[in-house]
């Protein structure tokens, strides 16, 4: 079964207040909407994503666009845009529609919906009812419901494709959800197991719960990384991307950049991927004289195709000379922009040994550099 995902993002939702509608706003290091599409895109049987958007979200859809994802253009009611992001998909068998505003669902929850779906035509996860129930009115109890048979209901709703596109077709008005659509046009639902942690952010304080809930099963990584380059014959040196005249050179197979070379192999260890060598032989000699950066981009490219955020690096340059101060500034801003994160997130700073040892004679420059990836 081929099974494609379909993300809900066209609401305004205004009850969550902020400058922007809540799916955009930050939730931890990414926006809302951000949490929830990575839920879906790393999980193994979700094939193809679509997600529908606002017309005043131009921007966004084009970066999405960019992408890879379906994009369509929302409508009046909840069940207009989901007609129109069921018509945005690509070919599948089976679709999974969430809402954007629940950015805590977990891959084990969409799994138990896609396996629902191979003995029905619509599953959806649900919570059974446990508080006591009342009616009210002006602030006061009128009397009590029973909670017997019913269910808070969530996302994601899952359907055969063909059965939730002539649903809608034939749906008239607007729904609660696509669950009432599947009903109306006579189509049993099945009810999953659902999640207690997998809220929809409403109100600004729904925000806080939905970071404490991510926090639980956010991935931290940090590794490290140390690398030696000795002087040789030259006239400028390489350190974090910048070319700084001095009257030696740094020794190496590629351009010795000793600072890019050790922040480099700090990320591939928060990955447990090896170190340079791994990725790029010396023995190649493609990489002969090969500009650092290159190896840089690289990891930092595969730490963000295994879903992780590179939120920090730190990097100590240890040596008498060149002077490094002078041109740290430079070399964050060169740092920061080849791995893609503000310049605010990376530090480059330097120290000497005291004159002791092969960096206190000015035999060489050795580097010392952390980098952490969070992946929510």
């Amino acid at each position: 079964m081929r099974v494609c995902a379909l993300i809900v993002a066209a609401g305004r939702g205004t009850r969550a207040g902020g400058p922007r509608p809540k799916q955009w706003q930050q939730l931890g290091q990414r926006r809302v909407i951000d949490h929830t599409l990575a839920a879906f895109q790393q999980h193994a049987q979700i094939a193809e994503i679509a997600i529908v958007l606002h017309s005043d979200d131009v921007i966004e859809a084009e970066a999405f666009r960019e992408q890879g994802f379906s994009i369509a253009i929302g409508g009046a009611e909840r069940s207009d845009s989901v007609r129109a992001g069921l018509d945005a998909l690509p070919p599948c068998d089976a679709v999974l529609i969430h809402d954007a505003a629940r950015p805590c669902v977990r891959a084990e929850l969409i799994t138990t919906v896609i396996n629902a779906l191979q003995t029905s035509k619509a599953a959806a996860p649900g919570l059974a009812v446990t508080d006591a129930l009342w009616t009210g009115a002006d602030a006061q109890v009128t009397g009590t419901q029973d909670r017997n048979g019913l269910f808070a209901a969530q996302t994601p709703q899952g359907f055969h494709r063909d059965a939730i596109v002539a649903a809608h077709a034939a749906y008239n008005g607007a729904a609660a959800d696509d669950v009432a659509v599947a009903r109306a046009a006579g189509i049993e639902v099945a009810i999953t197991a659902g999640d207690p942690d997998n809220i929809k952010i409403t109100t600004q304080a729904d925000f806080a719960r939905a970071a404490r809930i991510l926090e639980k099963t956010m991935d931290v990584r940090t590794g490290n990384g140390f690398d030696v380059h000795a002087f040789g014959e030259g006239d400028h040196v390489m350190l974090c991307g910048v070319k700084i005249p001095h009257d030696q050179g740094l020794v190496g197979h590629s351009d010795a950049d000793v600072g890019l070379h050790t922040v480099t192999d700090a990320i591939y260890g928060a990955l447990a991927a090896g170190d340079i060598g791994t990725h790029f032989p010396p023995s190649d000699p493609q990489w002969k004289g090969a500009e650092s950066h290159i190896f840089l981009r690289h990891a930092a490219q595969m730490a963000r195709d295994q879903g992780f955020s590179l939120t920090h690096v730190d990097c100590t340059l240890i040596c008498e000379y060149p002077k490094v101060g002078p041109h740290a500034a430079a070399m964050r801003d060169a740092v920061a922009e080849m791995v893609g994160i503000d310049v605010s997130r990376v530090s480059v700073k330097a120290t000497t040994s005291e004159r002791l040892g092969f960096t206190g004679r000015g035999e060489g420059i050795a580097c010392i550099a952390t980098a952490t990836l969070v992946k929510a």
